[in-house]
C-alpha cells in the first residue's frame, strides 16, 4: 500500500467516474488528491500537462478494468438499457445509428429515427485502434478492483442520466431556469 499522503492527480474529478474515484480514495483516508478542471489543465496540451506534472509531481495511476469495448457496443448497450434497439448503417465517417425497435413506453422514439452520427471533430489527433488500461499498479498499491462490468456500468450511468433528465424536465415544466448538463 502507498502512503495516505501520496499526491494523486485524478483526471475528470468532476465527472461520474473521476468523482467516484475521488470519493473512494477520500473514504480510504487519502488526503493529497489533486483535481484540475479542463479549463485550468487542458490534457490535450502536451506542454501544459508536462508543466503540471513537473510542478505537482503526482504519482501516476491508471484506473481501468483491463478490458475494452467498441464505441458502437457501448452505445448499443446504453440504448438497450432503456429499451431501444439500434441499427447501424454506413461505414467510417458516414456511419449512423437508427432506431429499429422501441419497447419502452416512457421513452418512445420513432422507428427509423436517426439518433447517432459520426463527427470527425471528436477524433483524437493521435487516434489508436486499440485502447485498454492496465489496472495492475492500482490493484497492487491501492487495493482497487473494478466493481462494474460494462453492463452494470452502463446501467448505473443510464439510471443517473435519466434521473438528471427527469429533474431537468421537472424544473423546466415548473418554470425554473437552469443550466442543463445533458448536452
Amino acid at each position: 500500500m502507498i502512503s495516505k499522503q501520496t499526491k494523486i492527480y485524478i483526471a475528470g474529478h468532476k465527472g461520474m467516474v473521476g468523482s467516484a474515484v475521488w470519493r473512494k480514495l477520500e473514504s480510504k483516508g487519502y488526503t493529497n488528491l489533486i483535481g484540475e478542471t479542463s479549463k485550468k489543465l487542458d490534457l490535450r496540451n502536451q506542454k501544459s500537462v508536462f508543466e503540471f506534472y513537473k510542478k505537482e509531481q503526482p504519482e501516476d495511476w491508471v484506473i481501468a478494468t483491463g478490458k475494452t469495448t467498441t464505441v458502437r457496443d457501448f452505445v448499443k448497450t446504453a440504448f438497450n438499457e432503456v429499451g431501444i434497439e439500434l441499427e447501424f448503417k454506413g461505414t467510417g465517417d458516414k456511419e449512423k445509428a437508427f432506431v429499429s425497435r422501441c419497447s419502452n413506453d416512457e421513452f418512445q422514439l420513432e422507428i427509423g429515427k436517426e439518433v447517432l452520427s459520426i463527427d470527425p471533430n471528436y477524433y483524437r489527433p493521435t487516434e489508436v485502434d486499440f485502447l485498454v488500461g492496465d489496472p495492475t499498479k492500482a490493484k497492487e498499491k491501492l487495493g482497487w478492483v473494478a466493481e462494474h462490468d460494462l453492463a452494470s456500468l452502463v446501467k448505473d450511468m443510464m439510471k443517473s442520466d435519466i434521473n438528471l433528465m427527469k429533474k431537468d424536465q421537472y424544473l423546466k415544466t415548473g418554470g425554473y431556469k437552469h443550466s442543463s448538463n445533458l448536452e
